[in-house]
């Protein structure tokens, strides 16, 4: 059982709120590529109750039509939600062009962090 990287991701997401209490550990919606379209994932999605959009990879689709009624409903797909996965490929284009984030001179982690916080108050400025 090879573990997928989106796995680890959404094991650890540490995303605290502006309140008090335990950071959240659960995404309210996944946007994600073609790259993640597969059983697995979107099984571990429903799993955990997130709700997502990934786009169905066209030998997905194929193989799915050719099995006829015994291969399934298409999963759901929102273009309208997934046309926002733009803003975030923008900004990591943006930061890209920043070389020691691209080429990650950087050794540690918190030194990582802070060049990508660096450059995310410039681009916001």
């Amino acid at each position: 059982f090879i573990i997928h990287p989106l796995h680890a991701v959404l094991e650890h997401p540490g995303v605290r709120g502006g309140g008090r209490g335990r950071p959240r550990t659960r995404p309210d919606h996944v946007v994600a590529d073609k790259g993640y379209s597969s059983r697995r994932i979107r099984a571990h999605l429903r799993g955990r109750g997130i709700p997502h959009t990934i786009p169905e990879r066209v030998d997905q689709a194929n193989n799915r039509l050719a099995r006829g009624s015994r291969g399934g409903r298409p999963p759901g797909f929102d273009r309208r939600i997934y046309r926002l996965r733009n803003v975030v490929e923008r900004c990591f284009n943006r930061l890209k062009q920043w070389r020691g984030l691209a080429t990650r001179y950087d050794k540690t982690r918190e030194s990582y962090q802070a060049t990508v916080t660096i450059a995310s108050i410039f681009l916001w400025i």
